[in-house]
């Protein structure tokens, strides 16, 4: 057992938010003692909280928050964590060292100036790492751990709106999300209904794109949803089509569901799937190659139940919460004072 402190200063959804959660709960319940420090927020205090952590609630503002700072400080001078771990640019920067390491955990290509004070750094991706080190962070300080998705298998399916076949898409509405690109292929894929779970500042383009295309009959967007499993077992494809996406926790997701996956060749699907394997991969911000890939897996479902089975395989082998938490633990135990 071993002391870890674990601060985030996230947004209310996320991907990143979301595992810091689960990996809060899931050191909890691997007998680790740790001290949750979030941004205000009582539904994600609540969540960590029913898990067992009770977090320290802080304001992590803007440059003119003076107060988070100290009061981060004072947490960690009562706790004497053996290994602090940082989540993202902002907990990067309101944390101050101490005696005990600093682990930057980053989940996409930040401003490594954040992080100058950190130990060791960790990418979510083998690409993210390599980066790192490419950035002048010394091979050894930097790290690979992947995240470990919820285990959706055998959840009951929601009751999707629309006609069959159904395509699902979830994340933020912006334009790193390539929703637009998504809504443009929907209209070379007759008769089937897209379901989008996310909210963001482009809901309204991507209404008016809707109309623009003809299909804003066939699109649903649902606003945030904590249901992920229930989606993922009531859809027939699951599509990610980011033209900017680190990592791809709802790949993940979409494994853990055993539901087929098309996906945009943006960073972290390009490292997660093995083409025609796991998943279709196809061009960034070509709705043509989307629909295509599309279409086929609606019209060879045999092909598609084959890619849903090898995806659950992998994520049974590498991304379910026992061995990656296997793995956090042993490198917080390995760089632990």
């Amino acid at each position: 057992m071993t002391r870890i402190a674990n601060i985030m200063a996230g947004a209310r959804h996320g991907g990143a938010e979301a595992f810091y959660e689960r990996l809060t709960i899931a050191l909890h319940g691997a007998g680790e003692e740790v001290l949750a420090v979030i941004r205000r927020d009582e539904e994600r205090a609540a969540r960590l909280a029913a898990g067992g952590v009770a977090p320290l609630q802080l304001g992590f503002g803007g440059p003119l928050d003076i107060l988070t700072r100290p009061r981060i400080g004072l947490a960690l001078k009562r706790f004497q964590p053996r290994v602090a771990v940082v989540w993202m640019n902002r907990a990067a920067s309101k944390t101050p060292e101490g005696p005990w390491p600093l682990v930057g955990r980053l989940g996409g290509y930040y401003d490594l100036r954040y992080y100058r004070f950190c130990d060791h750094l960790v990418g979510n991706t083998r690409d993210l790492r390599d980066w790192i080190v490419s950035q002048g962070c010394p091979p050894e300080r930097a790290h690979y751990l992947p995240n470990f998705a919820a285990d959706f298998a055998g959840v009951t399916p929601a009751g999707l709106p629309g006609q069959s076949p159904r395509l699902l898409a979830m994340g933020r509405l912006h334009r790193n999300k390539g929703f637009d690109t998504l809504i443009r292929a929907l209209a070379l894929v007759p008769d089937a209904t897209l379901c989008i779970a996310g909210e963001g500042p482009e809901r309204a383009a991507l209404q008016a794109l809707a109309e623009e295309c003809g299909v804003a009959g066939r699109v649903h967007l649902l606003g945030w949803r904590q249901d992920t499993g229930a989606l993922l077992a009531g859809c027939d494809v699951f599509v990610c089509s980011s033209r900017h996406e680190p990592l791809g926790n709802i790949v993940l997701e979409a494994w853990s569901a055993s539901r087929p996956v098309v996906s945009t060749a943006a960073q972290g699907p390009s490292e997660l799937i093995e083409p025609d394997e796991t998943g279709l991969l196809v061009p960034v911000e070509d709705p043509e190659a989307l629909a295509g890939g599309i279409r086929r897996l609606l019209a060879e479902p045999q092909a598609a139940a084959r890619l849903a089975q090898l995806g659950r395989a992998r994520f049974e082998r590498d991304f379910a919460e026992g061995p990656v938490l296997a793995s956090w633990r042993e490198f917080l135990h390995k760089v632990e004072r």
